[in-house]
């Protein structure tokens, strides 16, 4: 090979233009696509916004890039600017364990309520302004009661309670599978010699059962009212927000008071105001409200927190205790059990575990798709079947512990306000997917079928939540995730599989995934070039937290490939490209400065050295702000911060790259058109015109480099082909005589 054919046009001339994709080169080892339409691979830039744009908020923690926004606070690395641990989700679990109140049992057969029981509820219970006492004269009023709330909200303790308050004596559980039609029935004369007729009698019958065809009516109610008016009794009925109701039947919503408060009721009943203050002021008390946990979970840390306070447990079992409880609601989700949650749902909790914080429609349609893959896992013979009009979102978001809201959402047309649903814990997603994937292997099979699908799917957002799905199993068990997934993709003949396999990887190392590293680089110079395509894809991404390595990495992977081809002709520009744009991502990285000073000192190395750093750089230099065709380009912007900090070795170093780029034969052509973009972004910001004033004058050291710039700024065309922009008299101004 010449020495004047720097990467044989995949280097700096090779470059794609920003937002554009390169067309694809067809596989050295002579593979054929599996799809009959051209394959493109996405440049590395806008495949790193997407990641950036679309990963749950579990894994994105800064900002878009080092330049447009500057740092956050806080270390900042790769993909998004941060790294999130994880250890605490996604380790081994916690060998600490409680019990926790289940649904009630109370309710599940007929028989009286010890008195004890309600003593003690009503020594802990809660009300929220003044709405339970409208209750209990609404009850007073009617004699029966229609009380309606999600499922461990206290409904059930509510309902005891409002007999409590009437005084009601002996309070009376029916059996759950009372009907509608034979509430009435179900209160019965009350026995003379046991308790006397001046007390009132209670009944509360909960989770009544309803559905269409037997919807509770307001006959109902009369007949149940005139036959407790009978008996001088009261009678409570708890229901579901989807209960089937006539319409006449009004029932009253119940509205769970705050954990908060709950919280220090319990607490007053088990130790004293003092202690109690100090215990709601402890940073692991603090932490476990913001998780919003449910009113039983509640109650059970209250327990614990007295047992603390009593020094029978450690500090760490507080701790601990959040992210238990949160374990124990994931695993009662995927229970075989009489109440278990149905197919379909669980599906929905898989895919909102995948696309937590994501737009609410796309996460249901595509958790259909997952509960066809799951029913034929179940049954292969069975043809898939998805309700066309099923469960209602709220209903759906309360199973899940979830919420729904309205926000934007990034797209390739720019932000969009979309519906949007998130669990309420944010870790729940973490908890969920290692659930599934660790404890019930048997639905490995769908899981890998659907996130195969996904990663096939036109839409950045969903390819990127595949990866992002995939880093959190390989987080769990790399072995698996890497034989099942990852190495399928990452020898795909198509760039979007790989692009995913790349997402995945980087994903993983990014929330504490061990050994991602080491995969990179023995891909990194493996015989299959597919795989090192994914490597330098992932080098770019995770290289700013190991700068050095990754350098040296994508310079070994350089240096091979002058060797692997000596004919210029066959040489793989595809993979010369990559290595150029993995350059280009370090360079607007954190790590910037580390990566300009080890590319300055490798500039005199070998051919393929120095065209993967001229390549890299002049790649950067295209870059811009938020993406606009005449933003302030990002190189400028960090050479002109440096040039103001007075950081001379900075500045100096972006200097003598762009003199060596527009010196180098091979570069030449693609320095000077980078630098006309910025001229002409100069003519549209007079900020970016002193930058570049500043900057032009450093370039010239040389009379051919004054003469070649003064030739630019003299005869570049304006924009549409008009003539030179007023600013390109002015810079030129600025260059020194030769």
């Amino acid at each position: 090979m010449s020495g004047q054919e720097p990467l044989a046009g995949g280097g700096p001339e090779a470059a794609s233009p920003p937002g554009e994709t390169a067309p694809d080169e067809a596989p050295v080892d002579g593979s054929a696509e599996e799809s009959g339409e051209r394959d493109r691979p996405q440049n590395a830039w806008s495949a790193r916004r997407d990641l950036v744009d679309h990963s749950p908020r579990t894994m994105k923690v800064g900002t878009h890039s080092r330049f447009g926004g500057g740092y956050t606070e806080g270390d900042q690395h790769g993909v998004s600017g941060g790294r999130v641990t994880g250890d605490v989700v996604m380790g081994t679990k916690t060998v600490h364990h409680w019990s926790f109140p289940g649904p009630s049992t109370a309710a599940s057969a007929s028989g009286e309520i010890p008195r004890g029981t309600l003593e003690r509820l009503a020594a802990s219970f809660v009300t929220a302004g003044d709405m339970f006492d409208d209750l209990v004269e609404r009850l007073r009023r009617d004699r029966v009661l229609v009380l309606s709330g999600a499922r461990f909200t206290g409904r059930r303790t509510a309902a005891l309670m409002l007999l409590h308050r009437l005084g009601a004596d002996p309070v009376v559980a029916l059996d759950r599978e009372t009907g509608p039609g034979s509430l009435a029935d179900r209160f019965t004369a009350r026995d003379d010699t046991a308790g006397g007729t001046d007390t009132a009698r209670g009944y509360v019958l909960c989770d009544l059962e309803t559905r269409r065809g037997n919807a509770l009516r307001e006959t109902h109610l009369l007949g149940a009212a005139d036959r407790l008016a009978e008996q001088n009794a009261y009678a409570v009925i708890t229901v579901g927000p989807t209960a089937v109701l006539e319409d006449d039947v009004s029932a009253a919503g119940w509205r769970p008071p705050a954990a908060e408060d709950v919280l220090a009721t319990h607490l007053r009943t088990r130790t004293t105001e003092e202690t109690v203050a100090r215990l709601l002021g402890l940073p692991d008390v603090k932490e476990f409200l913001h998780h919003g946990h449910q009113l039983r979970e509640v109650a059970a840390f209250a327990q614990l927190l007295g047992r603390y306070a009593a020094g029978e447990v450690t500090e760490q079992a507080v701790a601990d205790f959040s992210l238990v409880s949160l374990e124990s609601q994931v695993q009662e989700w995927f229970e075989e059990d009489e109440g278990a949650v149905h197919l379909r749902d669980k599906a929905f909790l898989i895919a909102l575990a995948a696309f937590d914080d994501g737009p609410y429609a796309l996460t249901a349609e595509l958790s259909d798709l997952l509960y066809g893959f799951l029913q034929q896992t179940e049954n292969r013979s069975r043809v898939p079947e998805i309700p066309v009009f099923g469960t209602h979102i709220g209903k759906r978001l309360q199973l899940a512990r979830a919420r729904r809201y309205e926000d934007e959402e990034h797209t390739e047309w720019g932000p969009v306000t979309q519906t949007k649903a998130a669990f309420h814990d944010e870790r729940a997603s973490l908890v969920l997917l290692r659930e599934v994937w660790t404890g019930h292997p048997s639905a490995r099979p769908a899981l890998i079928a659907w996130l195969r699908h996904l990663a096939d799917d036109g839409r950045p957002l969903v390819r990127t939540r595949a990866a992002s799905t995939v880093a959190v199993l390989a987080r769990t068990d790399l072995p698996s995730a890497m034989a099942l997934v990852i190495e399928p993709w990452a020898t795909s003949n198509r760039f979007r599989h790989r692009l995913v396999a790349v997402n995945s990887l980087t994903l993983a190392h990014h929330i504490g995934t061990p050994n991602i590293p080491r995969i990179l680089d023995a891909w990194s110079t493996a015989g299959d070039r597919r795989l090192r395509w994914v490597a330098v894809r992932a080098y770019a991404l995770i290289g700013p937290e190991r700068p050095a390595q990754a350098l040296a990495a994508l310079r070994d992977a350089a240096r091979e490939l002058y060797k692997r081809f000596g004919d210029p002709d066959d040489f793989d520009v595809e993979m010369a490209r990559e290595l150029a744009e993995a350059v280009e991502l370090l360079l607007l990285s954190p790590a910037s400065s580390e990566v300009l000073d080890d590319l300055l000192g490798h500039l005199d190395d070998e051919r393929a050295v120095r065209d993967l750093s001229l390549g890299g750089f002049v790649n950067a230099c295209r870059q811009t702000e938020d993406d606009q065709r005449y933003g302030t380009p990002l190189v400028l912007q960090w050479y002109a911060d440096a040039a103001t900090a007075g950081d001379r070795t900075v500045a100096e170093g972006i200097a003598r790259l762009w003199r060596v780029a527009l010196g180098d034969p091979a570069c030449t052509r693609l320095a000077l058109d980078s630098l006309r973009d910025w001229v002409l972004a100069a003519s549209r910001s007079t900020t970016t015109e002193w930058a570049l004033a500043a900057l032009l004058p450093r370039l010239v050291t040389t009379p051919t480099e004054y003469q070649r710039l003064s030739h630019l700024l003299r005869t570049m065309p304006g924009e549409d082909g008009n003539p030179p922009p007023e600013v390109a008299a002015r810079l030129l101004s600025t260059l020194p005589p030769s």
